[in-house]
């Protein structure tokens, strides 16, 4: 992996955790905690809508499904901390 594609997945991972963060929380979580969410996002997002066949491609398609992935994640906790 070339340090232009981990500079590109860094920075798509901290747009779509701090969109997440300001969806469902209403502020982000911090830098790194923002790019951890939405690292994490982009496997579940691109996971979710695989699923039912929708593909994106680009930056933006990656930061939409990083961000679907991350809202769903940070629902997901939420739901956990509640039970």
């Amino acid at each position: 992996m070339a340090i232009e594609e981990i500079l590109v997945m860094l920075c798509v991972g901290a747009a779509s955790g701090w969109l997440a963060g300001l969806l469902v929380k209403g502020r982000g979580f911090g830098l790194l905690a923002d790019i951890l969410l939405g690292i994490l996002g982009a496997f579940i997002g691109g996971f979710a809508l695989g699923l039912i066949g929708i593909t994106l491609g680009g930056i933006l398609g990656s930061i939409i499904k990083a961000t679907i992935g991350a809202v769903l994640l940070l629902l997901i906790v939420r739901l956990i901390k509640r039970a």
